[in-house]
């Protein structure tokens, strides 16, 4: 009837102290019906309910998630992520230290990197896979230690 266990579990609890609270009224002879009409009633409250009508519909749910910012911890994370990078590249040799910072850390294409660097597009190209393949490399000996 409510879609969900947790409201459901919370109904039962509810009917239950509403019998409790009516044993004085009790009849003997229809205590099934009386305990169901009772559970009954509890739901169809429940289903009436302005709390019921007022539940986050899915689109909305999502647009609060973009609108919140990151968590202290996922804020901590990025941070720590950004710093590593950011130390990888200084640990490249030059050129490929400052395109690799440019492009990982920096997170710039190789078109803005080559314009403002007043490198061509090929170069800059080339320089930032020789970079990947030199942190790759760093990376892969650090796995193994």
């Amino acid at each position: 009837m409510t879609g969900n266990q947790f409201d459901a579990e919370d109904l039962t609890q509810e009917t239950f102290l509403s019998i409790y609270k009516n044993l004085a009224t009790f009849q003997r002879d229809y205590e099934k019906a009386w305990v169901c009409k009772i559970a009954t009633n509890k739901g169809l409250d429940f289903l009436k309910s302005a709390k019921r009508r007022s539940e986050p519909k899915e689109d909305t749910y999502f647009e609060e998630l973009k609108d919140n910012k990151a968590s202290p911890e996922e804020a901590y994370l990025q941070r720590e992520s950004k710093e590593y990078v950011y130390a990888i590249c200084q640990s490249l040799k030059s050129p490929y230290k400052e395109v690799a910072t440019e492009h990982f850390y920096m997170e710039k294409t190789a078109k803005e990197i080559a314009q403002e660097s007043k490198k061509g597009i090929k170069t800059v190209q080339t320089q930032i896979y020789r970079a990947k393949a030199m942190i790759k490399k760093m990376m892969e000996g650090r796995a193994t230690k």
